[in-house]
């Protein structure tokens, strides 16, 4: 499927035959094979594999066998294995309790081989970490030692990386956000990204992936200081938006990224990008509770300003925002590291000059719990 094999019924007949043979099977592979297996059949979800029951049987059967001998996977099978792991859950795999398993057996070995990975695995693993961060809301036992463990091994080896591998690199220390230390994130993206904006024969996705990362070491820096404003990063910034803009792209994912960064550029940009609106519970429970405390307050939701991502509360006549932070807003469920996406709207906002509060949900809310923020707001708003 991966050079382009279409997907005829004999395809797919083919497919289910193997599977039901993994499973008949499953106590027979060597290491190499279950790794490939998991590899091949992640794979296979990207080109449109149902994840029929003889499928998700196949996965079940093999991944205990990972956790059972995870001190015996060589370098290259623990990248394909944990890329397999975060493949499969982007692509809608159930997270059960073995696959968690087998993701919180392979971290620790990141750790103890982090010498022997190469180039490759090592934009691989990166990107699985943080691909598994985009999709997990809870704690991932041993992600943040496994990240600190390869980040030097980026630098070390960065003269050694191909472009679809810098792309990776750069998206994933973006979307890991403040787990990885503004500094580090800043050289990565000195040291690499030029690779992708001056060389012509860039892919479209690879030069998207770096216009994204970008935008968010751009969106950190800001938020630290504002006159700490890297020209390097902007002129890339520019640079990688001048190539996706002409012709406007099709695809609405790809609209809202070139919106955003056209906003942070100050540049026009023709199309309105489409958003859909999503009220969540405690968003809801919140504006409830503010209007009740300050029954003259005008309150928005899910208003998009300045053609960005729709923000949860707006205060029109005090051009106040309040986004109300669920786990999915922070890294490995702590509420207290933000990550790459959150980061860049809160930037993007207040750029465009708007006052930012953000107040984390960690669970059910009470009165109590949000009596701090809705005198905060009051004070601000200096409403009686």
């Amino acid at each position: 499927a991966d050079s382009g094999q279409e997907r005829t019924p004999e395809f797919n007949e083919a497919v289910a035959t193997l599977l039901h043979c993994v499973n008949a099977q499953k106590d027979q592979f060597i290491l190499q094979n279950i790794a490939n297996l998991l590899w091949a059949m992640a794979k296979l979800t990207d080109y449109g594999q149902e994840r029929t029951p003889e499928f998700n049987e196949a996965v079940a059967a093999l991944l205990p066998r990972v956790s059972a001998q995870k001190d015996q996977f060589i370098p290259q099978q623990i990248a394909n294995l944990l890329w397999a792991m975060a493949k499969l859950v982007d692509n809608g795999q159930e997270q059960t309790p073995e696959l968690n398993e087998v993701v919180a057996a392979l971290l620790p070995c990141v750790n103890t081989q982090k010498d022997q990975f190469i180039p490759q695995h090592i934009a691989n693993l990166l990107w699985s970490m943080a691909k598994l961060v985009n999709n997990v809301q809870e704690q991932i036992p041993g992600l943040n030692e496994a990240v600190a463990a390869l980040l030097p091994r980026v630098y070390a080896q960065k003269a050694n990386f191909k472009p679809q591998e810098i792309a990776n690199l750069l998206w994933a220390t973006a979307k890991l956000g403040e787990l990885v230390e503004l500094d580090v994130v800043t050289s990565i993206f000195k040291s690499l990204v030029h690779k992708i904006s001056e060389n012509p024969q860039s892919s479209q996705q690879n030069i998207f992936m770096s216009l994204w990362g970008v935008m968010v070491c751009c969106a950190r820096l800001s938020l630290v200081s504002k006159a700490n404003k890297n020209n390097v990063l902007e002129k890339h910034l520019d640079d990688l938006l001048t190539r996706l803009e002409n012709p406007p792209p099709d695809n609405e994912k790809d609209q809202r990224v070139i919106a955003m960064a056209a906003s942070w550029l100050g540049r026009p940009f023709p199309i309105v990008p489409h958003y859909r609106a999503t009220l969540s519970e405690p968003q809801t429970f919140f504006r409830d509770q503010l209007q009740s405390r300050l029954p003259c307050l005008k309150i928005e939701e899910e208003k998009s300003l300045n053609l960005l991502p729709p923000v949860d509360l707006f205060l029109p006549e005090h051009n106040m925002v309040i986004e109300i932070q669920g786990p999915f807003h922070y890294v490995n469920g702590d509420f207290k590291t933000r990550n790459g996406s959150t980061l860049l709207k809160i930037a993007l906002l207040q750029k465009a000059g708007f006052e930012v509060i953000e107040i984390p949900v960690k669970q059910r809310w009470n009165h109590d719990l949000m009596k701090p923020f809705i005198d905060q707001i009051k004070k601000r708003t200096n409403s009686h």
